[in-house]
C-alpha cells in the first residue's frame, strides 16, 4: 500500500504535466511538435497563408490521423485512478494531440482572426480534452421559436450538456484556465454571437469545474454577456443564467432571480418553489409568501396571467399553504394582529371620512394632501407585496380582505386555513374563535361542512393529547395533572355542545342564505322541541324576518301553526289554550299581502275551524262572513297580481266553499241556498258546485229548485263539462217524473243533444230512446236511435249500428232489420263493413235466402285478406260446404285467390297487416290435416296448373326474417289451386 508521501509525491507529479496548451506550443518551444510527415504540410500553409479551404484540410486531416491513433490505443499501462483524473488526457499520445491541434488552430486564427467557424470547431476541440466526450441526447419533435420562460427553463434543463471522463478540476487546474483563457480571446474578436457566448456558459455546468471558474468568474461571464448582447438575445442568457442559478443556491439564487424577475415576473411561481426547498440553504417562506401575495392580487385585478394556468384563487390557496407550513416565519402572532387590525380599522375609517368630504363637481374623489403624484404613477408601497421587507404579514387581514370578500363561494378553505394557522402558532383559543366566525359567517352548506368537519377534528386532536398526558404524568407534577384533568372535562363538555349544536348551526346557515325559507324556520321550530319559550321567540322572529313576496311556499302555514301553538297550550300541551293570542295571531296573518289568495283564504278557514273545535258556532260563521264580504265592486280580475290579495279574496272559490260547507252543517236551508246564490251571482262557480247546490235542493225536496239549478249550469258552463251536468239533470228528471211530464223531458233531450259534440251524444241518445221505449212510442224510439247512427262519431257508428239492429229486432223481428244492415254497410268504415257483413249474412242465413247470403259474402270479401282476416274466408268456406255446390265453391276459391292478389299488388299495405295481425295473434296458421268433409276432398283432387298467389312481396313479411334455413327448399303446394280442363276452357 502506497505511504502518504509517495502519494503527493505522484500527484505533484500529474499536476506538473499541465497546462500542456500554455504557453502556446509551437515547433520552437516544442520540439517534437513537427514530425517529417508534417513538412509537406507546412510548406504548403507557408506558400498559401491566406487559404482558409487550405488550413481547415490540413486541420481536419490532422484530427482525422490523431483520432485513428487514439482508437487504436489502449489505456492498459494507464492506473485507473489517474484515468479517472486526468479523463481525456491520460495517455501522452493525447496530450501530444492536444499540443499539436492547438499549434494549428492558433496557426490559422492568426491569420483568420474573425472566423466563427473556426473558432467554435477550435473550443470545440479544446472542450474534447478537458471536459471529455459529449453526450448527445436525443429529442423527441421540436423546439419553440419563442416559447415561455417557464417552458424555455425545463427544456433547457433537458437539452442541457452533459460530459463523461472530465479532467479534473485540481488536477488540470492550468488546462481549465487555459480553455477560458481561448474562450475570452474568442470573445474578444466575436463578442456578439450569442452562440459563443452559449457555448462558454456551457463550461461552468460542468461538475469537474473548478470553483474558482463556476461561481465568481461564471456570474460575472453572464453579467458580461448581458451588457454586450443586444436586449433581443437576453432571453437566452438568462435561460442558462437561471439554470446555473439553481445550482448555486443560496443567496446567488435569489440575488439572480430578483434581477430577472424586475425585467419578467413570469416565472415568479417558480421562484417560490425554489424558495420553499432550497438545494443547500434555508427556505425563505415570507419571501415566497409576499410574492404569492402580490401575483394573487394582480390575478385578481386582472395584472397578471399565470403560466401555469393557474386562477386567482389557487394562486391565493398556495399562499395559503405556505402560511399553514410557516406559520412563525410568515404571520404575526395574536397580539401584534389585534394591534394591526385595530389601526387599520382607524385607517379605514378616517380615509373613509376624508373620502365622504373630498369629492369633485362630478363625483369623483380628490386628492388633498400628500407629495405630489405623476399621471400614470404607481399606488402607494405596500410592505405586505415587498420582498425584501423583513415585516412579517398580518394574515387575519389578507385572509378577510383579499379572500373571503373577494371569493365567497370558497370561505369554508380559506376560514380552515386561518384556523390551522393559528393552530400551527398553538393559539388555540384564536383559532376557536376563528371556526365559531366562519360557522357564523358561511352561506353554503359545503363551506360549513368543511370548517365544522375541522372545527370537530381540531376538538378530538386536542382531548386526545390531553388524555395521553394523563396516561403517563410526570412524577411530582400532581398540581399540573389535576388542572389538565378540568380542562379536559372542559373541552369534553365543549365538544358535546359543539355536536349538540350542529343541526341548529346547519339551520342557521340555511336561514341565511335565504331568510325568507318558510321550511327551515319550520325545521328551526321542530329544533327547539318542546322548549315553549324558544318556540314561541322562533315563532315571532320568523314573522318579523320573511317578506311575504318573496316567501317560498306555504307562509300562511306558518301563522296557522303559530296560532295552534297557542291553541294547544304549547309544544307539550302542558300550558292552558290561549284563544285570545291566536286569534290576534289570525287577525295579523289576515291583514298579510301573500303571493296567493288560496293562502289568505286558509288562514279564513283554520280562524273558522279553530272556532269550530272550541264549539264558538255564532262566532265560526261571523269569521267567515267578515271573510266572504262582498266589495262594491265585484269586476275586479281574480287573476290581477297588482291588486293586494285582501281585495280579490271574496272571489277565491276555496272560501266560498268552505263557507257553504260550513252553512250546510249548522246553518239554515235559506242561508245556505243564500250562499250558493251568491256564489252563482259571483260567476266563480264550477260543476261540483252546480251538482253540490242541486243536490242539497233535492235532499231539502227542493225539486223544482234544484233543476233550476242544474239549468243554470247548462247554461253557464259548454261541453264538454255540461255534458256531465246534462247527464246528471235528464236522469234525475226522468227518475223523479218517468212518463208523466213526457213533452217537457223531450225539450230536455233536444235541448241536450242540440249543442252536444258528436264524441258526447252516444249516451244521450241511448238514454232518450230508453224514455221513449219505458214512456213513449216505439216507432219514436228507432227514430232515434236511426238519428243516432247519424249523429255520433264514427269510432261509435258500429256499437250505435248494433244497438239499433238489436231494438229493431225486438220491436218488429228480423225482416225489419234489413234496411238498416243496408245502410250501415254504406256508411260503416272497410274494417267494420266485414264484421257487419258476416252478422248480415247470418241473419240472411236464418231466414233461408241462402243466395242473398252469398251475395253478400261477395260483397265483404272484398274487404277481406285472406292473410289479414281468416276467420271471414274460414265461415264463407264453412257455409259453401253446407249449403253450396261445386260451382259456388270453385267461385268462392277464385274470388279469394282475386283478393288475394289484389292485396299482393299493395305491398306497403300488406306488410303493415300482415304485421300488425302478426301482433294481436291473428295471423293464419296454415294446416297440413287432410280435409274432412267429402266437399273439400273433391276439390283437393281436383287440383292442376292453376294462378298461383305470389310468395315474395316487394317489402320483405315480417316472418320471413325468422325462417330457418336448415331446411331444404319444397315445392309449394297451392292449396285454393283448381284445375279446369280444355272442354271448360272451350
Amino acid at each position: 500500500m502506497p505511504s502518504v508521501a509517495e502519494k503527493s509525491t505522484s500527484m505533484e507529479l500529474l499536476v506538473s504535466q499541465f497546462p500542456v496548451t500554455l504557453p502556446i506550443p509551437t515547433p520552437t518551444t516544442n520540439s517534437n511538435l513537427l514530425s517529417i510527415k508534417d513538412v509537406q504540410r507546412e510548406e504548403d500553409l507557408l506558400r498559401n497563408p491566406s487559404s482558409f479551404r487550405a488550413w481547415w484540410t490540413a486541420i481536419h486531416t490532422t484530427k482525422e490521423a490523431f483520432n485513428a491513433q487514439l482508437k487504436a490505443e489502449r489505456r492498459a499501462n494507464v492506473p485507473d485512478e489517474t484515468a479517472i483524473l486526468l479523463g481525456p488526457l491520460a495517455t501522452p499520445l493525447a496530450r501530444h494531440s492536444l499540443q499539436c491541434l492547438t499549434y494549428l488552430y492558433e496557426a490559422a486564427i492568426a491569420q483568420f482572426p474573425g472566423s466563427f467557424k473556426l473558432w467554435k470547431s477550435y473550443l470545440q476541440m479544446r472542450m474534447s480534452y478537458v471536459l471529455g466526450r459529449q453526450v448527445i441526447k436525443k429529442r423527441a419533435g421540436g423546439r419553440k421559436k419563442l416559447p415561455e420562460m417557464k417552458d424555455a427553463l425545463e427544456e433547457e434543463k433537458e437539452d442541457l450538456e452533459s460530459w463523461e471522463d472530465g479532467l479534473d478540476g485540481v488536477v488540470g487546474w492550468g488546462e481549465w484556465r487555459s480553455l477560458i483563457a481561448t474562450y475570452e480571446r474568442a470573445l474578444m474578436w466575436l463578442p456578439k454571437l450569442p452562440r459563443l457566448w452559449l457555448m462558454y456558459s456551457s463550461v461552468f455546468f460542468h461538475p469537474m469545474c473548478p470553483s474558482l471558474i463556476s461561481h465568481t468568474h461564471a456570474r460575472r461571464t453572464f453579467d458580461r454577456a448581458l451588457r454586450t448582447l443586444p436586449p433581443s438575445l437576453h432571453a437566452r442568457i438568462w435561460v442558462r443564467y437561471l439554470l446555473w442559478a439553481e445550482t448555486k443556491g443560496g443567496s446567488t439564487t435569489v440575488s439572480v432571480y430578483r434581477r430577472y424577475l424586475a425585467v419578467d415576473p413570469s416565472v415568479t411561481e417558480h421562484y417560490t418553489s425554489i424558495l420553499l426547498s432550497p438545494a443547500d440553504s434555508v427556505p425563505r417562506p415570507l419571501e415566497a409568501a409576499k410574492l404569492l401575495l402580490s401575483l394573487a392580487r394582480k390575478a385578481s385585478r386582472g395584472e397578471y396571467v399565470s403560466p401555469e394556468g393557474k386562477s386567482p384563487y389557487q394562486i391565493l390557496g398556495d399562499f395559503l399553504d405556505i402560511v399553514e407550513r410557516f406559520s412563525d416565519e410568515v404571520g404575526f402572532d395574536v397580539d401584534a394582529t389585534i394591534a394591526s387590525n385595530e389601526a387599520n380599522a382607524k385607517a379605514d375609517a378616517e380615509a373613509l371620512r376624508t373620502d365622504s368630504h373630498s369629492t369633485s363637481m362630478d363625483g369623483q374623489l380628490v386628492r388633498t394632501d400628500g407629495p405630489p403624484v405623476p399621471v400614470g404613477a404607481v399606488g402607494a408601497h405596500d410592505e405586505d407585496e415587498d420582498p425584501l421587507s423583513p415585516r412579517k404579514l398580518n394574515i387575519e387581514q389578507i385572509v378577510h380582505k383579499d379572500g373571503l370578500e373577494v371569493y365567497k363561494d370558497q370561505a369554508g378553505r380559506l376560514w380552515t386555513g386561518l384556523a390551522t394557522y393559528w393552530i400551527k402558532r398553538g393559539e388555540f383559543d384564536r383559532a376557536i374563535s376563528t371556526f365559531e366566525a366562519g360557522i357564523a359567517t358561511v352561506l353554503t352548506i359545503r363551506d360549513f361542512t368543511q370548517i365544522f368537519d375541522a372545527y370537530a377534528e381540531f376538538c378530538e386532536s386536542l382531548i386526545n393529547a390531553m388524555m395521553e398526558s394523563l396516561e403517563s404524568p410526570e412524577e411530582d407534577d400532581d398540581e399540573n395533572t389535576k388542572e389538565t384533568e378540568q380542562e379536559l372535562d372542559i373541552k369534553m363538555k365543549e365538544f358535546e355542545a359543539l355536536i349538540d349544536r350542529r343541526p341548529f348551526l346547519v339551520n342557521d346557515v340555511l336561514l341565511r342564505r335565504n331568510p325568507n325559507d318558510v321550511q327551515e324556520w319550520e325545521k328551526r321550530v321542530a329544533l327547539w322541541g318542546e322548549d315553549d319559550e324558544k318556540v314561541a321567540d322562533t315563532y315571532t322572529k320568523a314573522l318579523e324576518t320573511i317578506n311575504p313576496r318573496k316567501a317560498t311556499a306555504n307562509l300562511h302555514r306558518l301563522y296557522v301553526n303559530f296560532a295552534k301553538f297557542y291553541e294547544e297550550g304549547g309544544s307539550s300541551g302542558s300550558a292552558e289554550p290561549d284563544l285570545d293570542s291566536a286569534r290576534k295571531i289570525l287577525e295579523k296573518a289576515t291583514k298579510i299581502n301573500f303571493k296567493a289568495v288560496e293562502d289568505l283564504a286558509d288562514i279564513w278557514c283554520e280562524w273558522s275551524e279553530m272556532e269550530l273545535r272550541h264549539e264558538n258556532y255564532d262566532e265560526a260563521i261571523r269569521v267567515m262572513q267578515r271573510a266572504a264580504a262582498i266589495p262594491k265592486n265585484t269586476k275586479i280580475n281574480y287573476h290581477d297580481h297588482s291588486l293586494p290579495v285582501q281585495a280579490r279574496l271574496f272571489k277565491s272559490l276555496k272560501l266560498w266553499s268552505f263557507y257553504v260547507d260550513l252553512e250546510e252543517s249548522i246553518g239554515t236551508v235559506e242561508s245556505t241556498k243564500a250562499v250558493y246564490d251568491k256564489i252563482m251571482d259571483l260567476k266563480i262557480a264550477n260543476a261540483q258546485v252546480i251538482v253540490n247546490y242541486a243536490a242539497f235542493l233535492e235532499d231539502n225536496q227542493y225539486w223544482e229548485d234544484s233543476f233550476k239549478v242544474y239549468e243554470r249550469g247548462t247554461e253557464v258552463f259548454t261541453f264538454p263539462i255540461s255534458f256531465e251536468i246534462w247527464n246528471i239533470y235528464l236522469s234525475k228528471f226522468v227518475k223523479r217524473y218517468g212518463g208523466s211530464k213526457l213533452e217537457r223531458a223531450r225539450d230536455l233531450f233536444e235541448q241536450a243533444l242540440e249543442k252536444c259534440p258528436p264524441q258526447s251524444c252516444k249516451p244521450l241518445f241511448l238514454m232518450y230512446g230508453q224514455l221513449e221505449e219505458d214512456y213513449g212510442l216505439a216507432k219514436r224510439a228507432m227514430s232515434i236511435y236511426e238519428r243516432a247512427t247519424q249523429v255520433v262519431a264514427d269510432e261509435n257508428k258500429f256499437e250505435m249500428y248494433t244497438i239499433y239492429i238489436a231494438k229493431a229486432t225486438a220491436n218488429y223481428g228480423l225482416p225489419a232489420t234489413r234496411p238498416i244492415f243496408e245502410r250501415a254497410l254504406e256508411v260503416l268504415p272497410d274494417k267494420q263493413t266485414a264484421e257487419m257483413c258476416l252478422r248480415f249474412a247470418a241473419l240472411e242465413r236464418k231466414l233461408g235466402e241462402i243466395d242473398r247470403a252469398r251475395a253478400i259474402y261477395a260483397h265483404a270479401s272484398q274487404f277481406c285478406d285472406p292473410r289479414v282476416s281468416p276467420k271471414f274466408w274460414q265461415e264463407w268456406n264453412s257455409f259453401e260446404i253446407e249449403t253450396g255446390s261445386e260451382d259456388t265453391f270453385r267461385e268462392m276459391l277464385r274470388i279469394k285467390r282475386s283478393v288475394q292478389a289484389q292485396f299482393n299488388t299493395e305491398a306497403s299495405y300488406l306488410a303493415a297487416q300482415t304485421l300488425s295481425a302478426k301482433q294481436n295473434g291473428t295471423s293464419e296458421q296454415p294446416s297440413a290435416a287432410q280435409p274432412a268433409d267429402p266437399m273439400a276432398a273433391a276439390e283437393q283432387q281436383a287440383r292442376g296448373p292453376a294462378f298461383v298467389a305470389a310468395k315474395k312481396t316487394a317489402l320483405p313479411r315480417a316472418d320471413e326474417d325468422q325462417a330457418t334455413p336448415d331446411l331444404p327448399p319444397q315445392q309449394a303446394d297451392n292449396a285454393d289451386e283448381i284445375h279446369i280442363s280444355d272442354e271448360e276452357e272451350s
